[in-house]
């Protein structure tokens, strides 16, 4: 390891979150290292970025990569009903005129290898093909790691701060037993990819597609990416999706959801499967604790989200960010606790908690269209939220508005308040 033999920082695991928090913690001059288990570039789904990733990738000087890149511009989000009819286009651009508002379709094995080089050339020391067996503790205190090599070598190295970067297994939470499953977002995706499917043109090229199925028991994720193929998933409740069928098939059980969503349909209609069936079960969760006494969660590793609003990178972007800056005023000071390293978890739990009532709602039945049409003044506010500009009180006025549609919904509605919606 050279130089970095007892490094400040030691970073589990090289996804978006693990490689933003490293990279902003060594552009301050503190030793970095990161240690991923496999070889870049490897598959992972979360394909589609928001808006509001641009101002992270903007400090760690990746948007003169991603502006040379092939990858799809996207510059909006569209909802389609069960009955297959297209809800009013949320154009990014139209809330926030400013470069900001134009994001990408990527291909995740190309991007997170493109943040883990970008690590390195900002210093951080990364290994790759190097498995962390376990996270060193004295007393509640974590001090360093055991990793793996590929040789079978095992070696112990000490940090003061220990990221835990290491995505849904996420070392630390299970070992201190902190996961808890979301309760009402008991959800399952099935997915694959499709080549010579239909995409719009113009500035709906790249726009993200939400499609409901009939009887509104799911949606569909369709997400244009370059080389003319696109991702296109289903996620329903776990129990609907993969019990009660009489075949279990992914493919049929794919094909039975495809046939109950006349918004796809004709989108594939003439496309070719390129790729097999892939699943993901009940990954809706979050750690009690973001920090400890020298340890910090980021990414999957503190939580994920159902991904209806693509929000999974500009989480795992935003928690690397704010935990490497109170990593850096922490080891500035000499003050590695748990209050100190997690300082920043009440905020960003408030905004993760904006975009997990949103899609609360939609599996309640909110509608976009009907609540703009009855408060177009108040699409910003919408519009705020799918951009993933999470972090600020006003964007609650929504769900109180919200929650005074659902009470007015039992009551009669007037010849001029139906004129109105």
């Amino acid at each position: 390891m050279g130089q970095n033999e007892n490094p400040d920082v030691i970073v589990i695991g090289g996804g978006p979150g693990g490689t933003t928090a490293a990279t902003l913690i060594a552009q301050q001059g503190r030793r970095v290292t990161l240690f991923e288990r496999e070889r870049f570039p490897r598959f992972h789904i979360g394909e589609s970025l928001i808006p509001e990733t641009y101002w992270i990738l903007e400090r760690l000087n990746m948007l003169p990569k991603m502006k040379r890149s092939h990858y799809v511009k996207k510059y909006s989000v569209q909802f389609v009903t069960d009955k297959g009819r297209l809800s009013e286009p949320f154009y990014f651009v139209d809330h926030k005129p400013h470069e900001c508002s134009q994001t990408w379709q990527v291909r995740r094995s190309e991007f997170d290898h493109l943040m883990l080089e970008n690590a390195r050339e900002h210093g951080v020391q990364v290994h790759e093909g190097v498995r962390v067996l376990d996270v060193l503790f004295d007393g509640d205190r974590a001090m360093g790691v055991t990793v793996q090599h590929e040789d079978g070598s095992q070696r112990e190295v000490r940090a003061q701060v220990i990221v835990d970067a290491s995505g849904q297994s996420s070392m630390i939470m299970s070992r201190l037993g902190l996961r808890e499953w979301d309760p009402l977002l008991k959800k399952a995706a099935l997915w694959t990819y499709w080549e010579g499917a239909f995409r719009d043109t113009g500035r709906d090229e790249g726009a993200t597609l939400v499609m409901q199925t009939q009887g509104k028991n799911g949606w569909f994720w369709y997400i244009p990416l370059h080389d003319d193929i696109l991702s296109v998933g289903v996620v329903a409740s776990y129990e609907y999706l993969f019990k009660n069928r009489q075949d279990k098939n992914h493919e049929t059980i794919y094909q039975e959801e495809v046939a109950r969503c006349p918004g796809l349909q004709p989108r594939i209609a003439n496309a070719k499967r390129v790729t097999e069936f892939f699943a993901a079960k009940e990954y809706s969760y979050r750690s009690k604790h973001a920090a400890g006494n020298g340890w910090v969660l980021v990414g999957d590793a503190f939580g994920f989200l159902d991904p209806l609003y693509s929000s999974g990178v500009l989480l795992a972007l935003k928690s690397g960010q704010l935990a490497a800056d109170a990593v850096v005023e922490g080891l500035a000071s000499g003050d590695t606790s748990a209050a100190q390293l997690g300082k920043w978890e009440p905020d960003f739990v408030r905004g993760m908690d904006r975009m997990r009532r949103l899609v609360c709602e939609f599996y309640d039945g909110f509608s976009f269209g009907r609540f703009v049409k009855k408060y177009p003044h108040y699409k910003g506010y919408l519009t705020d939220l799918l951009i993933g500009d999470l972090f600020k009180d006003c964007l609650d006025e929504v769900f109180v508005l919200i929650d005074g549609m659902k009470g007015s919904a039992e009551q009669p509605v007037s010849q001029a308040e139906q004129a109105n919606e």
